[in-house]
């Protein structure tokens, strides 16, 4: 396969692009997860730390 520069340079310039896409994507859905875990820990933070310690099992 002969291919000229400019091919070679049109190639490399879209899969950099591709790539940064990519990236931005993967930040994206890292934010997204690390505000979700924050949201969590919020809510685990906020319940009664006494909730559950006592088991009444008499019927």
């Amino acid at each position: 396969m002969d291919m000229s520069i400019a091919a070679l340079s049109v190639d490399m310039s879209a899969a950099k692009v591709q790539q940064e896409l990519g990236i931005s994507v993967l930040k994206i859905a890292m934010e997204a997860d690390t505000s979700a875990a924050e949201e969590a820990l919020e809510v685990v933070e906020s319940l009664d730390p006494a909730l559950g310690n006592n088991l009444d099992i008499t019927a």
